[in-house]
């Protein structure tokens, strides 16, 4: 195989781009009752679009890392395990920090409470893991094992073994009413053992986190297939080529996937190993059709504004977290009515539901505008050549 190392795909910064946009447009609904349905979570098991939006992330960072680690010889060395390392620290860090803006406590029970009750209230509810931390963990579980294996057949092993671990793990030390079930799976226990109830994810109805410590295993494996995919497109020297190995490789993921699944249940709470070859198949699937609309017919200027957030990706995703904490909460005054009101607040009313009524098309239009404010501020940068990395 021939290495072609300068050769960049500006389909990767678009794909990118793309999906750090949908990961903020799933995040910032106008109303969490009134959800546009495609923007919605399958409940547990299943998958629907938004359920892609961090797994194509991952990809990305696998895919991009294959293309980063080429100076260091694709091989595990000082440099390139200090810089895996200090990054997925630093990306950890940047993430508990977002869960623990605006350090200071926002429990309804404040009131009445002494500032140092309320301090302790505070650290001991805030939750350690997050899409960013899953993210900075399964970077440098992913990274160590791509640049240990090395070779494309040793890869796909390694997405294997790890899928299967993981698996394995669920199956065995499951308990009633299901190892695959929320309340059966060892996965949610893991992190309460680890950190306590109180440091965890509440959002289904008992703790249980979605980014737990469990599923980085297999979320390393999302990172190992777009590692395998970023050598692949890295060493085709022609573009074209390149396209039709990523559609057949996609079509293979999916339907692995799919086949999988009949035992392997599809959750991304779990992150289960068909989980990863569904979701995967779907990434491989969009790259190619960018890899072909925009590398190789040069259709490029129609994607400017997720090319420019793809290429501010983490700041983009914290600006637009830190602002809706802003924007969203911490400002806001009293209405006629008596009620709190913050900008954003004020903005879906007033703009939005004003508009369409209080229903699920308000929602999807403030998530898009708010979408829309981050790819201006991307464009801005892209403009003047900022680029801001860990």
């Amino acid at each position: 195989m021939t290495q072609t190392k300068t050769q960049r795909y500006v389909a990767l910064d678009v794909l990118r781009g793309m999906t750090v946009a949908g990961m903020i447009l799933v995040n910032n609904p106008g109303s969490w009752s009134h959800i546009f349905p495609p923007l919605k979570h399958a409940a547990w098991i299943g998958c629907t679009p938004t359920d892609l939006v961090f797994p194509f992330f991952l990809f990305c960072v696998g895919v991009a890392m294959a293309f980063s680690f080429a100076k260091y010889g694709d091989a595990l060395n000082k440099k390139s395990a200090w810089k895996l390392v200090k990054r997925g620290i630093l990306i950890f860090l940047v993430g508990l920090g977002l869960n623990m803006f605006p350090f200071y406590p926002t429990s309804p029970h404040d009131a009445g409470w002494t500032f140092g009750q309320n301090w302790v209230y505070w650290l001991q509810h805030v939750r350690i893991f997050g899409v960013l931390q899953r993210i900075a963990m399964c970077y440098v579980l992913g990274g160590f094992l791509a640049l240990i294996l090395k070779k494309p057949k040793r890869i796909l092993w390694g997405i294997a073994g790890v899928t299967f671990l993981h698996w394995l793990i669920l199956y065995v030390f499951g308990s009633d009413p299901g190892w695959s079930t929320l309340e059966g799976n060892i996965s949610g226990k893991i992190d309460i053992a680890l950190l306590g109830e109180n440091h965890v994810y509440h959002g289904y109805g008992i703790p249980f986190d979605p980014e737990g410590l469990l599923g980085a295993i297999s979320g390393a494996g999302t990172v190992l297939l777009g590692y395998f995919i970023g050598q692949m497109i890295r060493h085709t020297d022609n573009k074209t080529e390149a396209v039709a190995k990523l559609y057949t490789t996609a079509a293979i993921c999916l339907a692995l996937g799919c086949v999988w699944s009949i035992w392997l249940p599809i959750s991304k709470p779990l992150w289960t190993g068909s989980y990863v070859l569904y979701a995967g198949g779907w990434a491989i699937l969009c790259l190619a059709f960018f890899v072909w609309f925009i590398d190789v017919k040069g259709k490029e200027k129609v994607f400017l504004p997720f090319k420019a957030m793809g290429m501010n990706p983490l700041f983009a995703f914290v600006m637009a977290g830190l602002t809706v904490k802003i924007f969203g909460r911490m400002i806001h005054w009293t209405a006629a009515d008596g009620s709190n009101v913050t900008p954003l607040g004020w903005f879906y009313k007033h703009c939005c539901v004003s508009i369409f009524g209080n229903n699920e098309y308000a929602s999807l239009m403030y998530a898009i505008c708010y979408v829309a404010l981050f790819l201006l501020m991307a464009l801005w940068l892209y403009r003047k050549k900022i680029i801001i990395k860990l």
